[in-house]
């Protein structure tokens, strides 16, 4: 005798409800726009968990598991909802920035800002040690802290008159001049512009578990979708699994993959992919190398061996070399910044896990002390969480100006002293 099926139950929306309103208070999501279901069908799964995020009920489903028709004006109505209600992209990553840099921005502006927008804040020698005392604590850095403290401090000897808010909004420009790096070099990989050379090596290095083999697969991606076609060379010999997983990122985006294997000379692979990339007309080459410590010189040397070794094909490869750097190693991705760029002359940085750090305030010592520029920043786990860096974006998703208490004083034209 076969034991009966139970259908097994379907949660009730109050149970649902209770679990998710959990889910969200420990973590923050962002809002999914209006869903709706086909008259007659089941949610799946997936559905079901977007509407209940927004802790809103689903048309058309009741609470009993009941297949309920939806009125024809409904369907109609849902059908024809219009694409503009639904966020734009550039919405969406500005979403994403702002939870990215939640913890950074808890740590940084939330003290900073009680600070100058609490109530009865007020301008004086000990604003000024508090102010830099946070700055300090959220590795910021000596340099930077020392060029922010400074142009607050002309900035309210210039203009006595100058309130709270106002000393925030210089602060916030201040942070933004601070990537505004003199002569630095243009992130060339970014717009759809024709690159100089072809194939263009870019050379990615990074101590071990800072997310280069990850870094190199969205970076792929996004060179496929400025229409450039993209070889990757695995010259990471040192760990097979290295290996294995930039070939998985190759076949999930169709991008070839030159790769021996595991414990083969790192530089005779990338000499392989290069010669590689020029047969088959490849637009840009990117190509991985082994983690190692900044402190490791034998290793380092390796790196150099690499670049040696490309330049015996072409002079002036490798055309830029990107240093990946984990934003949760605080004063001790400073170092290893300096070290890689003393080695291999770094041209920009790739800023990973900013969500996952307080320490998001290492961009501005890197940038201060080194005089590096960031190219891309790091906030999450998806293809589309690495993105060309903006200063201007950066800076208003960790300072996020809070409502005014009162008029802010206009700040006089700055004279020059005689």
């Amino acid at each position: 005798m076969t034991a009966t099926q139970h259908k097994p139950a379907w949660p009730t929306r109050d149970t649902q409800r209770r679990f998710f309103q959990d889910l969200l208070a420990r973590q923050a999501l962002p809002a999914a726009p209006p869903l709706a279901c086909d008259a007659g069908v089941k949610p799946s799964v997936a559905l079901v968990f977007r509407a209940l995020l927004r802790l809103e009920p689903i048309a058309g489903v009741r609470d009993d598991d009941s297949r309920e028709v939806l009125p024809e004006e409904v369907r109609s109505e849902a059908q024809a909802a219009p694409e503009d209600d639904m966020p734009s992209l550039e919405q969406s990553w500005a979403l994403r920035l702002r939870q990215g840099l939640s913890k950074t921005r808890g740590r940084l502006a939330a003290h900073v800002s009680s600070l100058l927008l609490g109530v009865g804040a007020k301008i004086d020698a000990k604003l000024f040690e508090d102010i830099e005392s946070e700055l300090l604590a959220a590795d910021v850095g000596i340099a930077a802290t020392e060029r922010l403290m400074d142009q607050l401090q002309v900035a309210f000897k210039r203009n006595p008159k100058l309130g709270p808010d106002d000393l925030y909004a210089v602060l916030r420009t201040e942070m933004q001049n601070i990537f505004a790096i003199p002569g630095a070099r243009p992130n060339p990989l970014i717009g759809s512009e024709r690159l100089a050379q072809k194939p263009f090596v870019l050379l990615i290095v990074g101590v071990n578990g800072v997310g280069k083999t990850t870094t190199i697969g969205k970076l792929a991606k996004l060179q496929q979708h400025l229409g450039r076609k993209v070889l990757l060379a695995a010259g990471d010999t040192f760990r097979a699994a290295a290996i294995d997983q930039l070939k998985t990122w190759g076949e999930r985006l169709g991008v070839p993959v030159i790769a021996q294997q595991p414990g083969a000379d790192s530089a005779a692979v990338i000499f392989d992919a290069y010669r590689a990339a020029q047969a088959r007309g490849v637009d840009v080459l990117i190509a991985d190398t082994a983690g190692r410590l900044h402190t490791q010189n034998h290793l380092m040397d390796e790196l150099r061996k690499v670049k040696r070794v490309l330049q015996k094909i072409d002079a002036a490869a490798p055309h830029a070399v990107l240093l990946v750097l984990d934003a949760g190693n605080g004063q001790n991705a400073l170092n290893q910044a300096r070290v890689f760029h003393e080695t291999m002359s770094v041209s920009g940085i790739a800023l990973t896990k900013l969500d996952g750090t307080a320490r998001g305030g290492i961009s501005f010592a890197i940038c201060e002390t080194l005089k590096l520029p960031l190219w891309f920043i790091g906030v999450g786990e998806q293809a589309d969480d690495l993105r060309p860096f903006v200063a201007e974006d950066f800076v208003g998703a960790l300072l996020r100006q809070e409502p005014s208490r009162q008029e802010p004083l206009r700040q006089k034209p700055l004279r020059q002293e005689s």
